[in-house]
C-alpha cells in the first residue's frame, strides 16, 4: 500500500501552524499557492460519485484498487503547473464498464486539497473545490 506523500507531510502543518501562531501572519508566494493557469475547475459535488471514491481513499490512504495508484505522475505532458518531479502523484477513478483503468484520474499535489481530476487521461484538468 502507498502512502500519499501529503498524509506523510501532516506533521510539516502543525510545524506550519506553530511558526505562523509565534510569528503571526504570512503572505503566501506565488511559489506556493498551486497556479491554475493552465487548468480549469470543478466543484467537488459535480464529480461523478467514482472520483469522490478516490478522494475518499486518498484521505484515508488507501488501499486502492490498481496497483498504480499513489505512483509519481510525471506531468508530461506539462499541463499542470511545473513542479519537481515527486510533486505531483496519480490515482485512477473506475469508470464503470470499462474492462481497463479507463482514463479518469486524480492528480494531487503535495499541498492539502491539491486535486485536479482529468476525464480524458490528462489532455485537460480541473482543480477540484472542495468548497461547493
Amino acid at each position: 500500500m502507498r502512502i500519499p506523500p501529503r498524509i506523510t507531510t501532516l506533521g510539516g502543518v502543525a510545524a506550519l501552524l506553530s511558526v505562523l501562531f509565534v510569528s503571526g501572519p504570512v503572505t503566501a508566494s506565488a511559489a506556493t499557492v498551486p497556479s491554475t493557469t493552465a487548468v480549469g475547475s470543478v466543484c467537488y459535488s459535480a464529480l461523478p460519485s467514482e472520483a469522490h471514491d478516490t478522494l475518499g481513499l486518498i484521505e484515508d490512504g488507501g488501499p486502492f484498487p490498481y496497483e498504480e495508484d499513489g505512483t509519481v505522475f510525471q506531468n508530461r505532458e506539462a499541463v499542470l503547473p511545473s513542479r519537481s518531479t515527486g510533486y505531483y502523484h496519480e490515482y485512477t477513478v473506475v469508470t464503470p464498464g470499462s474492462p481497463t483503468r479507463g482514463a479518469r484520474r486524480i492528480v494531487t499535489g503535495e499541498e492539502v486539497r491539491e486535486d485536479y481530476y482529468t476525464a480524458d487521461h490528462y489532455e485537460s484538468f480541473d482543480l477540484v473545490d472542495h468548497d461547493c
